[in-house]
């Protein structure tokens, strides 16, 4: 069998992947395997030649565990299955995919990705006879069983020291404060930080709102005496009737975006209070990881390639009550991850008097 093994990032970029790969590189060249590191995810196969390079121990010091992004690059607008060529047309390019990886001779591929990565890294694997293991990052942390994904703790962060310094100018000026932050289909982000952050009110996609039931909440607020409100909510957000709000992008690509900007001039003619909106968007990926996630990037790192060593494929590494686990790669993509309504930190949110919007 051959001594090396692959790995990528796939899907968009957060903190911690670099700190991910560095786990991984050390302990693999304590059994003795050589890593390749393949550029730009799975498209990087599709270059002729195929853009990978070695990975070793020494490229891996101090600095780069502390550097946010990856610096093997990443791509989530090129699935292989359906690739987009450059005349516009829609080719199935998975074949050249896995010709390319077995044309490096590794015995595995370590994958570090969410969702929507894993369901094309385990489609190619079964369909090449490919070896795979997964590795959970995303900063909406809605990869299914696995308590916590690389890359959230520090967009959390990121998130609540905004509100942190929303505050104090929202308080010299009388006003509402709206902080947008990410959260594609879960509202995990929104959540966590508007409980740590203070927030007055936290609009996630999991639960409906009105603008009465907020508005009703800001004044409250003042009849208690305080002049300013803090809002925080997930860009997946729809409007009161159902609206989904997007933003078009060149080429045509639609995400989500806009829900703050939505709300503004509505809470702000609902309450009669001065309203500013802040989108915190990428930099929510970027920086430094925290603590938290260089320690769960490193456990996830030493585990996947322990379960190459094992011969355990088929695999996504998680932590589970202060554990790391492995459960299968297929299970762990059937659903998303979404808020549990019924859970302690709504429940907690609630007892501490943040409005949900919802009554």
């Amino acid at each position: 069998m051959s001594r090396k093994l692959a790995i990528l990032t796939s899907g968009g970029d957060c903190a911690g992947l670099n700190a991910v790969m560095r786990a991984a590189v050390l302990r693999a060249e304590r059994f003795g395997y050589e890593v390749l590191g393949v550029e730009n995810g799975s498209a990087g196969l599709l270059e002729e030649p195929p853009k990978v390079r070695a990975l070793k121990s020494a490229e891996f010091d101090g600095f780069l565990m502390r550097r946010g992004g990856t610096i093997l690059g990443t791509t989530n607008s090129r699935d292989p299955f359906r690739y987009l060529m450059a005349d516009g047309s829609i080719k199935d390019r998975s074949e050249e995919v896995i010709s390319a990886f077995k044309a490096l001779g590794v015995e595995a591929l370590i994958g570090i990705g969410g969702d929507g990565s894993f369901d094309i890294l385990s489609r190619l694997a079964k369909q090449g006879g490919l070896n795979f293991i997964g590795i959970p990052k995303t900063i909406d942390n809605d990869l299914d069983m696995t308590d916590f994904s690389v890359g959230f703790d520090t967009a959390v962060s990121v998130a609540t020291e905004a509100l942190d310094r929303l505050q104090p100018t929202a308080a010299s000026h009388d006003r509402v404060m709206i902080l947008e932050v990410m959260g594609r289909d879960a509202g995990h982000i929104a959540l966590n930080a508007g409980i740590a952050g203070g927030a007055d009110v936290i609009l996630i996609p999991e639960i409906p709102y009105k603008i009465e039931h907020v508005a009703a909440k800001i004044q409250n607020l003042k009849d208690e005496g305080r002049n300013f409100a803090l809002v925080i909510v997930s860009e997946a957000v729809k409007s009161p009737d159902g609206e989904k709000l997007e933003v078009v992008y060149h080429g045509g690509e639609k995400r989500y975006g806009g829900i703050g900007e939505y709300l503004g001039p509505k809470i702000a003619a609902a309450t009669g209070s001065e309203t500013r909106v802040t989108v915190l968007g990428h930099v929510q990926r970027g920086g430094s990881p925290t603590w938290n996630d260089r320690l769960l990037a490193s456990a996830l790192g030493v585990r996947a390639v322990d379960l190459v060593k094992e011969g355990r494929f088929g695999r996504m590494v998680a932590w589970q009550n202060r554990q790391v686990v492995d459960v299968p790669v297929e299970e762990a993509i059937q659903r998303c991850r979404v808020v549990n309504v019924e859970g302690t930190l709504v429940h907690t949110a609630r007892a501490l008097g943040i409005s949900f919007g919802d009554r």
